[in-house]
């Protein structure tokens, strides 16, 4: 996995999972989501631009699943049917490791 910066978005490979792992672990609820999503994903973004970088994701996702993507790069290939309501790589153990380990590498705990 390509691991260098992300010219067009100024999102490095390290940042945006770090960003994800954020959204994961802040509650959408909390009164200062972005700042401390920008805190986790390591001081280097503001608020604004973690709530940016969202907003972007939203309307990828939106995309993505409305079917208007056009992903084909040379002959089709067949599509596969995924049950995506059952979570089977997933445990609540990775979970908390994932959160552990993020804390402790922002040194919160």
């Amino acid at each position: 996995m390509d691991k260098s910066p992300d010219v067009l978005s100024g999102w490095s490979w390290e940042e945006n999972k770090l960003f994800k792992l954020a959204l994961a672990v802040v509650d959408e609820r909390h009164p200062d989501r972005w700042e401390v999503v920008a805190a986790m994903v390591g001081g280097k973004k503001t608020a604004e631009d973690v709530h940016k970088h969202y907003v972007i994701l939203l309307e990828d996702l939106q995309f993505i699943e409305s079917g208007k993507l056009d992903h084909e790069l040379g002959e089709r290939q067949p599509c596969i049917q995924v049950d995506c309501t059952r979570s089977v790589c997933w445990t609540d153990d990775d979970n908390n490791f994932s959160a552990y380990s993020l804390l402790v590498r922002l040194d919160i705990n």
